[in-house]
């Protein structure tokens, strides 16, 4: 085969090498290190690719070199090797308006916010991680669960002092973690073009150092993550039990708070809770303001769709869209924004192609699997159990008329958790305590949800209920 202009097969023979690669090895791990690769020929048996450091196209050819010489074989294009070479001059399409950030050149402008490329270049530049260009402020949905962290990303972004560093934002998957921090990095430069943003993950932190020991360039390295303005890092938890990271982990961190740089960062679950990270980095994270992103609501989760719902109607105004669909999937799926944004997507796409309404009935067929899935499995039985255990009541108690404040509140937040939790409706809740009316399973609610945002205590009470029953 020739030049990729001569010869489309081949170039599509790569599309379809790209989206096998994002099934098998993927979403996350493609977009870090696939979709910055670009095919420049074929021939010879030989596939000529051009990716933006010589970091990445090493890990790359060593990591799934054979795994895609075999899709290309698949895609009918035979090769026998990979030949990787730098572009330099070149950002990805991601990475467009994007400045770079210099390794052995600090003192130039330094990049605001890299394109989805990852790695680096020992001499030339090193991008951060991938930004998405979606993940703003003004596209992320605001709620009770999430408040707190929306403020607090905001003010980081904002920009100036901030008078507490680092914000150590955690919780599950979906919860809107990195779309924060995302929303961070674009804001920032939008409001200072010039100034130095760096977002990467704790994982790719990691390979960075790893090979910057390889190649006996520590220096490099250092350099590069001590003179950025805003330093952002997700998924810490990545470094747990990972003796030399954590090292130049927290030597970085106390370098850039000395100079009163910024440093944003998440994990999975609060600095205390992670398994083999080291004391000291641990003390480090907890002198910031720690904030936990809750599991969403049904209020949020509304609004999550609501907001999606605008955007596909920006793009097709012929959409039509059920109300009831809508509050349906909300309490359905309550587990993963992702998911639930992902069976709407599934459902605009299905209605677009049968060119029917998308209606209740069409999402209970076509979300069949997902609804499985995503079914909650947790039993008022359950709650009440976890409930009295934790408040150190008798269980009895919990579902008997006494109305003393030592049960009341108890009781109160087991109704809470049994309507956040379950499917069962308001009667049914009642029914199991002790044959309550549901205007009085509705009053235990709305009271919880009441005090949920002025007793922190509670709010914590809540935050670890709620994550052993779903757990």
């Amino acid at each position: 085969m020739g030049r990729i202009g001569q010869d489309m097969p081949a170039q599509q023979g790569w599309t379809a090498v790209q989206a096998a690669m994002s099934d098998r090895i993927g979403q996350s791990n493609y977009v870090n290190w696939i979709a910055p690769i670009q095919l420049k020929a074929v021939s010879d048996g030989v596939a000529r690719l051009s990716v933006p450091t010589r970091f990445l196209g090493d890990w790359v050819n060593r990591n799934f070199g054979q795994v895609l010489i075999e899709e290309f074989g698949k895609a009918g294009v035979e090769i026998s090797r990979l030949e990787f070479s730098v572009a330099r001059n070149r950002l990805s399409p991601d990475a467009e308006a994007m400045a770079d950030t210099p390794l052995r050149r600090p003192t130039r402008r330094a990049a605001a916010v890299s394109g989805p490329v990852t790695g680096h270049d020992l001499e030339g530049d090193l991008p951060g991680s991938p930004i998405d260009r979606h993940h703003t402020f003004e596209t992320f949905v605001v709620g009770k669960p999430n408040e707190l962290a929306h403020a607090a990303a905001r003010r980081v972004a904002e920009g100036g002092t901030v008078s507490f560093n680092p914000l150590f934002l955690y919780g599950g998957v979906g919860l809107g973690k990195t779309h924060l921090m995302h929303a961070i990095a674009w804001e920032l430069r939008r409001r200072d073009p010039a100034l130095k943003v760096l977002y990467v993950s704790a994982e790719q932190f990691m390979y960075r150092f790893i090979d910057a020991l390889r190649r006996k360039q520590i220096m490099d390295f250092k350099q590069l993550f001590r003179t950025v303005d805003v330093l952002l890092v997700d998924d810490v938890q990545f470094i747990s039990g990972k003796d030399n990271t954590q090292e130049e982990f927290f030597h970085t961190f106390n370098a850039l708070v000395d100079q009163r740089k910024q440093i944003v960062i998440s994990a999975d679950r609060a600095p205390g809770e992670i398994k083999d990270l080291e004391e000291r980095i641990i003390s480090r994270l907890q002198c910031g303001l720690v904030v936990d992103l809750h599991p969403t609501d049904y209020e949020l989760r509304l609004g999550v769709l609501q907001q999606k719902v605008e955007a596909i109607r920006a793009e097709d105004p012929g959409i039509r869209v059920a109300d009831d669909v809508l509050e349906f999937l909300a309490r359905k799926i309550a587990t993963n924004v992702r998911v639930l944004e992902g069976a709407l997507t599934r459902l605009y796409a299905f209605a677009s192609l049968v060119g029917r309404e998308i209606t209740l009935e069409l999402a209970q067929d076509c979300l069949a699997d997902i609804l499985r899935v995503s079914e909650r499995r947790v039993t008022i039985e359950e709650i009440q159990r976890k409930v009295a255990e934790h408040f150190n009541i008798r269980l009895a108690d919990m579902i008997g008329p006494k109305r003393v404040r030592t049960l009341a509140r108890p009781r109160q937040v087991a109704m809470y958790l049994s309507k956040e939790l379950t499917a069962r409706s308001l009667p049914e809740i009642g029914r199991r305590f002790g044959g309550r009316d549901h205007t009085t399973i509705l009053h235990g609610v709305r009271k919880i949800e009441e005090l949920m945002g002025s007793d922190p205590q509670l709010a914590e009470d809540l935050r670890l209920l709620r994550r052993q029953l779903t757990s």
